[in-house]
């Protein structure tokens, strides 16, 4: 009888280690999925139509097997997608690719474009060295920035705090101004308390410096998706799938299947079964009952403090069964906004259609609002809206916990709340709003206090089970990217093919200098 792996989670860690489990070896894997889709977080909701990227996903990596495992599951366009075609623009397309406006399974080539939304002005992120933005600062805080900066350079804090570690990088004018309000407004703490590690694994690279030299050579840059000497944060072009990040997953999850796998949606796993100091079994509820299913090995990229609460037959430590109850993390709601037009316009040299804001991402910084983030689904994908040239679809991002004031608002009241910002902003007019839907995400993002400090613990204990693998953003309680989830699994993987003892590979994804700085 042929052995099998189960996975406790659809993610992209998840479907990537079911997916080489299959090419690579003769174990069956058994993916256990507690909600009705997959993708976790990277995953497309479609409102007649409309499509919402649930976070937001540049398909984007320096790792060049990431990049190529996502290409072989949907090739990038090799024709001009539609807003190509309306604005008659030229970009790097894949010969003999697929044509996006005759077939669906496509990757198209997309331009990043993310701005910071502060006192009512546009600013580039990163922050650029423009005319622009030393105008939207003014003179006084220009000057503030340079001399703070200059601080920076000469006397460094210890890096004890994420405040600290932005501080160092950026100059404390500079951080008061684009980080510190906007970080308290996604975690709900001041940087102050966070750990550093946040900034190492989002920020990389990134600097004043690296900006500099970014601005020198990127006259003489050509823009391709190529870009694996560029720092992650400075990237000009990236990959997208048509129909956004769930419909990448979603064909993953078919190839699954369709290899021999197996994947079990509304199906929460309750306990996982140690005998001997190893995993024998996974216990589930689905709505067939309960059942218990043998395995030789066990993914999980559920949230460790589930993972370590539902473990059977052996006595976890009591310092590791406190750390991993008090891990924190942060919450997310998304308000999707259809709308006949938009109030902000282009202002960019960019060419859009009928000058349209060019942005994917727009970072709110506003104090007197809550909304964090805005999406322009539009810029993602011009597929991802059903009447791509009548409308504007908007993602209205809000960042909070369980349970709070904003996560237990009737979905009428928090859609009223973000339409009545949306207008406050200058952003639209509640009278152009055709449609809003509002949907809600648990444990969105692992959060780097409470018990964090302690997470060194839990994994040296959790890596005693030698059968047991953590993988992706939750599974490991790290606030990785995509492709860096996705090479847990890949890692995890090599470890039970070359029957390797260390688990060292898996969880050293994303922190590598090397890997930051360097193909």
């Amino acid at each position: 009888m042929g052995k099998t792996a189960v996975i406790i989670g659809a993610g992209p860690a998840g479907l990537t280690a079911a997916l080489e489990l299959l090419r690579q070896t003769d174990i069956k894997p058994i993916v256990l999925e507690e909600s009705t889709f997959v993708g976790g977080i990277s995953r497309t909701v479609n409102n007649g139509g409309n499509r919402m990227d649930i976070g937001g996903h540049r398909f984007f990596s320096k790792s060049k097997e990431v990049m190529d495992w996502w290409e072989a599951i949907l090739p990038i366009q090799g024709s001009p997608a539609l807003d190509d075609i309306l604005l008659d623009r030229d970009k790097e397309l894949q010969s003999e690719g697929p044509d996006p406006e005759k077939e669906d399974k496509v990757m198209l080539v997309r331009d990043r474009v993310s701005r910071i939304f502060f006192l009512r002005h546009f600013f580039d992120y990163p922050i650029s060295l423009k005319w622009s933005t030393f105008a939207g600062m003014g003179l006084r805080n220009t000057v503030r920035v340079g001399f703070g900066y200059l601080k920076s350079v000469i006397h460094k804090l210890p890096e004890t705090s994420l405040e600290n570690f932005y501080v160092n990088k950026f100059g404390r004018p500079l951080y008061e101004m684009f980080f510190e309000d906007y970080t308290e407004k996604v975690w709900g703490v001041h940087p102050s308390k966070i750990g550093a590690d946040w900034g190492a694994q989002r920020v990389k690279g990134l600097s004043v410096m690296s900006i500099l030299k970014d601005v020198l050579t990127k006259p003489f840059r050509k823009k391709s998706i190529d870009q694996q000497k560029v720092e992650t944060s400075l990237i000009e072009r990236f990959i997208y799938p048509k129909y956004g990040p769930g419909q990448l997953w979603e064909t993953v999850a078919s190839e699954i299947v369709k290899a021999g796998g197996e994947l079990r949606l509304s199906s929460k796993v309750s306990g996982i079964v140690v005998e001997d100091g190893k995993v024998v079994a996974v216990e589930v509820d689905s709505p067939e009952g309960k059942e218990t299913i043998e395995a030789d090995y066990v993914f999980s990229s559920m949230p460790v403090k589930d993972l370590v609460k539902d473990l059977r037959g052996v006595e976890v430590p009591r310092e590791v069964a406190d750390v991993a109850e008090g891990l924190p993390y942060r919450d997310f709601v998304t308000v999707g906004v259809l709308a006949k037009k938009l109030k902000i316009t282009n202002g960019t040299k960019i060419k859009t259609f009928e000058d349209r804001v060019p942005d994917t991402w727009i970072y709110v910084q506003e104090r007197d609002v809550k909304v964090g983030r805005l999406q322009i689904f539009n810029n993602w994908s011009p597929y991802m809206v059903s009447d791509y040239k009548g409308t504007m679809y908007v993602g209205m991002e809000y960042f909070c916990d369980e349970g709070d004031e904003l996560w237990s608002m009737s979905d009428q009241d928090f859609v009223e709340m973000a339409l009545d910002e949306l207008e406050k902003i200058g952003v639209a007019d509640k009278k152009d709003v055709l449609k809003a839907d509002r949907i809600k995400v648990k444990k969105a993002y692992p959060a780097y206090f409470g018990t964090y400090s302690g997470i060194a613990k839990v994994r040296e204990w959790l890596d005693g089970i030698p059968n047991l693998y953590c993988v992706g953003r939750n599974g490991q309680h790290r606030y990785n990217n995509m492709d860096h989830s996705m090479l847990t699994a890949m890692e995890a993987v090599r470890c039970v093919k070359d029957n390797l003892t260390t688990k060292d590979n898996v969880w050293e994804v994303n922190t590598e200098k090397e890997y930051h700085e360097s193909k």
